[in-house]
């Protein structure tokens, strides 16, 4: 069976809009890569200070029972035009949005 260029059009629009994206996953910060994973202070090495930060206290629970702390940290970097907001769970980056 042939197909047109269309049809192979077709198909690569539908693979491309399915493939993930890694914009929660990494971001770059001048030629530096930052990927979830890395520690606060790898980041700072990369990418210097944010531009603004902020922390919060969250309860840790077991079932309906508050059994510890956790602190998260979030730090704002402009990169390329885009705000990225990095959210550290304790000392570990855990998502960028």
């Amino acid at each position: 069976m042939k197909y047109g260029h269309g049809h192979a059009l077709a198909v690569t629009a539908c693979f491309a809009a399915a493939a993930p994206t890694f914009a929660d996953d990494s971001f770059r910060c001048g030629s530096k890569l930052i990927v979830t994973g890395m520690t606060q202070a790898e980041v700072l090495q990369l990418c210097g200070p944010p531009e603004s930060s902020s922390e919060e206290s969250l309860p840790v629970r077991s079932g309906s029972q508050v059994v510890g702390e956790t602190r998260t940290y979030r730090w704002t970097y402009e990169s390329y035009g885009a705000t990225r907001v990095l959210v550290f769970d304790q000392d570990v980056l855990k998502s960028i949005k």
